[in-house]
């Protein structure tokens, strides 16, 4: 068979085809696309890191805050020229966060500028009466000098006016491991007249458990301004202060360091005394019984503390 008069080979020749056409004749078609671009979102996340440094810095930065906290007794018609019988020399590192409390003696005898060797509770004494408004100051020096602790701030406390003070937040919740001033162990709840009388107790103590006693006593302070159930009394609370603190730390800092002991807690905070044996007991030329300091062995207390 002659394959040209194939009806079948001349169906599949003849079929028409599909024209070729080239490249340039499509037409491109845009997908639209819901992802924003990437440079568009590194920018706002840039916002925010921005919005949100300023207060990571400033609750967060690591500087560390000295302050040292004095409790003048000036009461009993004293005035202000009372003695510092409670000097705590007070450290805040919000970062970590650690505050540590270091109490100090009294009797700690101790050179100071323009007046010699003296006990360090007298450099607020002798300043005060020389220049009303000047002892803070002149307690702040002697510390940071004789320990060697940077000190920039101050926080006076009148222990006679801790009375108001402690009855305006309703009364502090005192725990106790062991019987102390008079109160037995457990829990014991303050009012203001008792709260005083407990700072104030030399009952069986010596200076050494006073100034324990003091500790105790403000982190009790502390414990109760942290709960959530006193903030309404807040504005009565401030109220008292007025009357009982005195204070250089400027208020920017009070947010900083107030966060920072919220999140210590009471079970958070470092607390020490110059103990027995970091000093050695003695008389003066005049009588006096006073505390000579072992620097060395305070010295390795205050850089771990301080971070010297």
């Amino acid at each position: 068979m002659n394959p040209a008069s194939d009806p079948l080979e001349t169906s599949a020749v003849t079929q028409p085809t599909r024209p070729e056409r080239g490249l340039d004749s499509f037409q491109p078609v845009r997908i639209p696309s819901t992802a924003k671009p990437v440079r568009k979102r590194l920018g706002c996340l840039w916002l925010v890191v921005l919005a949100l440094l300023p207060p990571l810095v400033y609750f967060f930065a690591p500087v560390r805050t000295n302050f040292l906290v004095l409790g003048i007794d000036g009461g009993l018609g004293r005035g202000d020229l009372g003695r510092a019988d409670t000097i705590i020399l007070t450290t805040v590192s919000p970062l970590r966060p650690y505050v540590g409390m270091l109490s100090i003696p009294r009797d700690l005898w101790v050179p100071m500028e323009g007046v010699g060797e003296n006990r360090i509770n007298t450099a607020y004494f002798f300043a005060e009466a020389k220049q009303p408004g000047s002892g803070a100051g002149a307690a702040l020096r002697a510390v940071s000098q004789n320990f060697d602790v940077p000190v920039g701030y101050y926080l006076v406390v009148r222990m006679d006016g801790l009375l108001g003070f402690i009855d305006a937040m309703g009364g502090v919740d005192l725990k106790l491991s062991k019987p102390a001033a008079g109160l037995p162990a457990g829990t014991n709840h303050l009012d203001g007249t008792t709260a005083l009388a407990f700072a104030r107790s030399r009952a069986n103590a010596d200076d050494f458990s006073r100034m324990a006693q003091a500790q105790l006593l403000i982190k009790a302070v502390l414990q109760r301004l942290l709960q959530p159930g006193v903030w309404p009394a807040l504005p009565q609370i401030l109220h008292s202060a007025e009357a009982v603190i005195n204070t250089n730390i400027p208020i920017w800092q009070w947010p900083r360091l107030g966060l920072a002991f919220l999140r210590a807690g009471q079970s958070g905070i470092d607390n020490h005394v110059i103990s027995r044996e970091m000093v050695r007991p003695f008389t003066t030329n005049q009588g006096a019984q006073v505390l000579a300091p072992d620097w060395d062995a305070i010295g390795k207390l205050t850089a771990e503390m301080f971070g010297r």
